[in-house]
């Protein structure tokens, strides 16, 4: 398959973001391509109709109608005319866990019985939604669904955990190696070496990626991306920029587009509100 690496996406349909601070689902009709980029998430693909092309750093193009992607690989993306959800899944959620924990592959295309479930009830989500599940349970079910045998027996260190929690719950996210070193009981090199091994990079990008994670929200409700620079913590509109296109492969405005609904964490979320423009 030839698809040309020109960064040429637009939207075929009216974008619909859920969003949340971590990750978010995004059904849309696209096409061209994403030029190569890498993200802290897991990527989760699903094509309702027709086809999704991916390639990785190194590879030919394939095309499937399901993708999941591990996180921190270097991919390009061609949503291919299709009718597709995206979903960016928290590695470090309990869900993220056990779906990292299957996979083999920087990128694996799914098919068959492994990805029906899924695909039927984002159908439906679509086709009919006041009859399928609730958001946060749809999303909860799509990566459960690709998540095969039982729940990993492993977690992470506990000392990385309460670290994370602190992040999440953070409001400014002006955290450093030190003050979380000191949150682990440990000297800043003890756990710089701890974190990166547990969570798969350095503390200082991880944090730039939560912080990504949280102006993409912000993106939402602010309308401006000077706006959501400052209010996710970034220096200035230039540095959300040059991180989004590094780590998303496009610009931010890319979300200023569609019908939004803000989500809590979908990992036991309940409700959102939603907001259209």
């Amino acid at each position: 398959m030839h698809t040309p690496d020109n960064g040429s996406y637009r939207w075929l349909s009216e974008p619909h973001w859920y969003l949340w601070d971590g990750g978010f689902l995004l059904i849309a009709r696209a096409e061209g391509v994403v030029p190569a980029h890498a993200h802290h998430a897991i990527q989760i693909v699903v094509a309702m109709d027709g086809e999704v092309a991916i390639r990785g750093k190194e590879d030919e193009w394939r095309k499937g109608a399901g993708v999941i992607v591990r996180p921190d690989a270097v991919h390009s993306f061609n949503c291919n005319g299709a009718l597709g959800a995206m979903l960016f899944v928290d590695p470090e959620s309990a869900e993220g866990v056990w779906l990292r924990s299957s996979l083999q592959r920087d990128i694996t295309m799914v098919s068959g019985p492994r990805l029906a479930s899924s695909a039927q009830e984002l159908r439906k989500f679509v086709e009919q939604p006041f009859e399928g599940m609730e958001m946060g349970a749809l999303i909860r079910h799509c990566v459960q669904a690709l998540s095969p045998g039982a729940p990993p027996s492993r977690r992470l260190d506990p000392r990385v955990t309460a670290v994370l929690d602190t992040i999440r719950h953070h409001d400014g996210l002006h955290i450093s190696l030190q003050s979380a070193a000191e949150r682990a009981f440990l000297s800043p090199s003890r756990f710089a070496h701890l974190f990166k091994e547990q969570v798969g990079l350095p503390f200082s990008r991880y944090m730039l990626w939560r912080k990504l994670t949280r102006a993409m929200v912000a993106i939402a409700s602010e309308r401006t991306i000077s706006a959501a620079a400052y209010a996710a913590g970034f220096a200035d509109a230039a540095h959300l920029t040059r991180t989004f296109y590094r780590m998303v492969g496009m610009a931010p405005s890319v979300l200023m587009r569609g019908e939004f609904a803000e989500l809590p964490p979908p990992f036991g979320a309940r409700s959102g509100r939603t907001a259209t423009r």
